[in-house]
């Protein structure tokens, strides 16, 4: 499989096409990305409305100022998704734009970590659009599998390979309270480094903070704790030692947008704010009070339901309208096509790419056409994982589980909790979205078995 036209491997080295270009002397600078990962943060698991108007799609006890400042200077998705419901996958999927169906959950286990390597990812790409990209990655790398670390995937700067830790960790009935939490200030500072060495030499970057927050174990600050004490609590949301640490990770946010302000780069650089997955189905010690932590979405974690892959997706910079609203599905697998198209990247991108560009809805306050390989986005796991896969066209979206063979349909503009299940109702849009799922699962040569024992992570 082929990267890009034009790939040419010497002395053990990638040189893609632009990477050796001599860059003009006083050329503009390009614009520069930094990606915010949050930890199975769930899409209603902050104070921002996911949907403005609707109290229910946000926390109604975890307070998050920062993240809401952040979408009042950008835009924000109410229906974004991450690439896959777990961890891992969707931490690869981020790098290269591709769904874990090509790249994780195949029938070829032993092959897939060589072919992923091979792939085309941000780093690569932003070098070769221009030589003076620099690129770090510091928090929860969490490849797994190969050992692949953030150096061998072009990032110039990285905490290494971080495992599926978090973040200085904690035994059972260990402290929670830290005055680093989950590394969130070292983060944050390794973050902020970084960012001013590019603003001295006056280089173009690409800078993910991939946090281990809001991931159990569960750590915060005693000043977090103080604000949170004696707050009511909320009937999804009631967890106090969590709503510590989820406010902890927004002020973590907010030290960082503030870095970013003080060293002038914030008016060239696109901020784009996501969770890998969605939240957990429980907390252990929450009060259950009938409704879950991810309501009004059905599902969590390791499920294909919306509470398992809709999550918080917030962008701000150069030409995003501020306080905007995008209602346009988008996915974490569009960020490599979007950076690429931003950056200026010449060469044709890889054919296998399941994402598309944004940049025609980042600066058309929220309206237009992502165009994607498929006009649809698809999920999917298996192996390790629940075998499942999701299909979502327009506004209709299909599930599918492969151990019981249930075919499920939802139309998510009016059942955006996806209780009524269309299927035996709409059976031949039901049978048209699946074999669209089918087709595509074959075209990869997906595996459609669990094979083993599910981990919890």
């Amino acid at each position: 499989m082929t990267l890009a036209p034009g790939l040419i491997i010497l002395a053990g080295a990638l040189l893609l096409p632009g990477a050796a270009s001599v860059i003009a002397a006083g050329a503009p600078l390009p614009p520069s990305f930094l990606v915010i990962l949050a930890d199975d943060q769930s899409w209603a698991g902050t104070s921002q409305r996911m949907i403005p108007g609707d109290p229910a799609s946000a926390s109604d006890y975890h307070r998050t100022p920062r993240i809401e400042q952040l979408a009042a200077r950008g835009m924000l998705f109410t229906d974004g998704y991450a690439p896959a419901p777990y961890c891992c996958p969707t931490r690869r999927s981020l790098q290269v734009g591709q769904t874990p169906a090509r790249h994780e959950y195949q029938r070829d286990r032993e092959g897939w970590p060589a072919d992923y390597r091979r792939r085309l990812n941000i780093p690569r790409l932003l070098k070769a659009a221009d030589a003076r990209y620099r690129a770090a990655h510091f928090g929860k790398w969490d490849h797994r599998y190969d050992g692949i670390s953030p150096a061998d995937q072009g990032f110039d700067e990285s905490d290494g390979v971080t495992g599926n830790n978090t973040g200085g960790g904690r035994k059972a009935g260990g402290e929670m309270q830290r005055e680093d939490p989950k590394l969130m200030s070292t983060l944050t500072e390794r973050a902020g480094a970084f960012l001013a060495e590019q603003a001295r030499a006056g280089r173009p970057f690409f800078l993910q903070v991939s946090h281990y927050a809001v991931h159990l174990e569960i750590q915060h600050s005693p000043a977090a704790m103080t604000r949170v004490r004696g707050r009511a609590p909320g009937i999804k949301h009631n967890l106090d030692v969590f709503a510590a640490m989820t406010e902890d990770l927004d002020d973590a946010v907010g030290r960082l947008l503030d870095r970013l302000e003080a060293l002038g780069l914030a008016e060239r650089t696109y901020v784009v704010y996501l969770s890998d997955n969605g939240g957990r189905p429980t907390l252990p010690g929450a009060a259950d009070r009938g409704q879950g932590p991810n309501f009004p979405l059905r599902g969590a974690k390791g499920t294909l339901y919306e509470g398992g892959i809709r999550v918080p997706f917030i962008v701000a910079g150069p030409g995003i309208k501020a306080g905007s609203v995008s209602r346009v599905p988008v996915t974490g697998l569009d960020l490599l096509p979007t950076f690429a198209d931003l950056a200026g990247y010449r060469s044709p991108l890889p054919a296998n790419l399941d994402g598309g560009s944004l940049r025609e809805v980042w600066h058309n306050g929220g309206v237009g056409e992502v165009r994607r390989p498929r006009p649809y986005l698809l999920f999917h796991q298996a192996v390790d994982r629940r075998a499942q896969t999701a299909l979502r066209w327009g506004d209709l979206k299909l599930v599918k589980n492969w151990t019981t063979g249930e075919v499920e349909l939802f139309d998510l503009a009016r059942d955006p909790r996806e209780s009524e299940n269309l299927a035996r109702l709409r059976p031949e849009k039901t049978a048209e979205l699946h074999r669209l799922a089918t087709a595509f699962i074959d075209e990869v040569k997906a595996e459609t078995r669990q094979l083993g024992k599910i981990k919890d992570d």
